[in-house]
């Protein structure tokens, strides 16, 4: 992170007490160290040099971006709504129904968060992870009443190996499955290379399994009419598995799509746009020592390169990120190297100040190239798009929070990114990020060992019914109240046509 900014933002830290749920002002601190982009595949082995800021396979880095103007760039003091409408009784009992449900789930819902955290597998690996959630719905509709609605599961969903979809579907006066509102939710998957379950996929999964089972048995006992799908997704910390997901057609039909996320902070802001680029330089091996002008330099290349960006991100708006490495193997001091890789990660607050920045960072790599004679071959990997949160379903999130809890939401952004933000593009989505208590707070973000730590504790776990209850009850809605829903609706499809401008 530029030092130059450390002064500009204002860190949410959470308190150390059972009010750790709500969190504070602090001093301008850091609290997530690592970098989160997607990025693609490293190598394995070989040398590699850390870039600018911390950056490794990964989403998330949660700390809380300045606002700024949209025209000039200048920063502007961000407005924190105090005004939250207070959620009306009927919202407090479908809340505190649903909450019941969940804290009647908790034993299931702790063994399957632990067995989790203890396979830690990563992108597209997730194998037993997939198993464990696969049996444990096949229990379920196993010790379903006779005659009660079940859930329909598919193993190995829309053509991914390691994703699943449990849905359920509850017509009590035999209405025609189309003409059913739908919300969804998201279990995630993946662990991080090395450091297992440091961004809590552990705890979306369960939260994302609470809200879709409490509010399936609301919607029975009730007799309402309504669908629940809840999508198990992989590979979001390096491949964006919701971005191939939502391609196959596996959000399709859902009225709105809900998850949440444990980070060191309150939040329901933005997230940031985000592309992974691997370069890999060509060159000539030769005697670094006798004859080296017979040599093409690949390493110079990729620390010309490195320069290049290191200049250019002079010039570049504070609220956008360009993060990398260098990596390389068998690379000797007398041996002029032939080969070498840069993978790099570049974020801007949208897609639309996304694009031009990727064609100035991919200008810094051909000039490397022109400058050393060094073969220069480019990837770009899938853009996550900015999470674009639905302004009614956050708004209705953030007051319960507030009523139930006493918990303060920012709405400020967000330094990370996440494959999620492709699904709010597509249809209203809200993903809000709550605090999980931390040993060292200013050090212990998501992608630290302290993270992995927290994301196991019984405290966390707590957390995270919370936030699963907060969600399952904004679904609910969208699913009981048609008001609410067109609300939704169209807010979204107004957005929609303002993009098209």
């Amino acid at each position: 992170m530029p030092s130059c900014l450390s002064s500009l933002r204002s860190v949410l830290v959470p308190q150390r007490d059972r009010s750790s749920h709500v969190p504070q002002e602090g001093p301008s601190q850091r609290p997530c160290t690592q970098g989160v982009a997607p990025s693609l595949q490293e190598e394995k082995g070989g040398m590699s040099i850390q870039s600018h800021s911390h950056s490794h396979t990964g989403c998330c880095d949660f700390t809380p971006l300045p606002v700024y103007s949209a025209h000039d760039g200048t920063i502007s003091a961000h407005v924190q709504q105090t005004d939250l409408p207070e959620p009306s009784d009927e919202t407090k009992e479908l809340f505190e129904d649903l909450q019941a449900k969940i804290n009647a789930l908790d034993k299931e819902l702790r063994g399957l968060s632990l067995k989790m955290w203890d396979l830690k597998e990563v992108a597209w690996e997730e194998r037993k992870t997939h198993d464990l959630f696969i049996d444990y719905f096949t229990d379920l509709n196993k010790r379903a009443p006779n005659g009660s609605p079940k859930w329909k599961l598919t193993p190995h969903a829309h053509g991914f190996e390691t994703a699943w979809r449990a849905e359920f579907v509850n017509a009590p006066n035999g209405e025609a499955s189309k003409d059913i509102p739908c919300v969804g939710f998201n279990s995630e998957l993946d662990a991080l290379p090395g450091i297992g379950h440091a961004c809590g996929h552990n705890l979306i999964a369960i939260a994302g399994i609470a809200a879709s089972l409490s509010v399936a048995s609301h919607l029975v006992e009730k007799r309402i009419a309504g669908k629940v799908a809840l999508l198990g997704t992989p590979a979001e910390e390096r491949d964006g598995g919701k971005i191939d997901l939502l391609a196959k057609g596996a959000y399709d039909g859902m009225d709105a799509c809900l998850m949440v996320h444990p980070t060191p902070a309150n939040t329901v802001g933005s997230f940031l746009a985000v592309v992974p680029v691997r370069v890999d330089f060509s060159g000539k091996t030769a005697h670094a020592g006798m004859a080296p002008w017979e040599g093409v330099n690949a390493l110079d290349a990729a620390v010309l390169a490195y320069n290049n960006i290191s200049l250019l991100r002079q010039q570049i708006r504070p609220d956008c990120r360009v993060h990398g490495i260098i990596s390389g193997n068998d690379w000797a001091p007398n041996v002029i190297p032939s080969s070498s890789r840069l993978t790099y990660n570049v974020r801007a607050p949208d897609v639309a100040t996304l694009t031009p920045l990727r064609e100035r960072v991919h200008k810094c790599f051909e000039a490397a190239s022109l400058a050393t004679g060094c073969k220069v071959d480019i990837t770009w990997g899938k853009t996550y798009e900015d999470t674009r949160n639905s302004a009614p379903l956050s708004l209705a999130y953030r007051a319960l929070m507030k009523s139930v809890y006493n918990a303060d939401y920012s709405t400020a952004s967000v330094s990370g990114s996440t494959d999620f933000g492709n699904v709010t593009h597509a249809l209203p989505g809200c993903h809000p990020t709550y605090a999980i208590k931390l040993e060292n707070p200013a050090g212990d973000g998501n992608h630290t060992i302290g993270f992995a730590n927290a994301a196991k504790t019984l405290e966390a776990h707590e957390r995270t019914k919370e936030a699963a209850a907060g969600i399952a009850t904004v679904g609910a809605q969208a699913l009981i109240d048609a008001q609410f829903r067109k609300q939704v609706k169209d807010e979204f499809e107004a957005w929609k046509k303002d993009q098209k401008k």
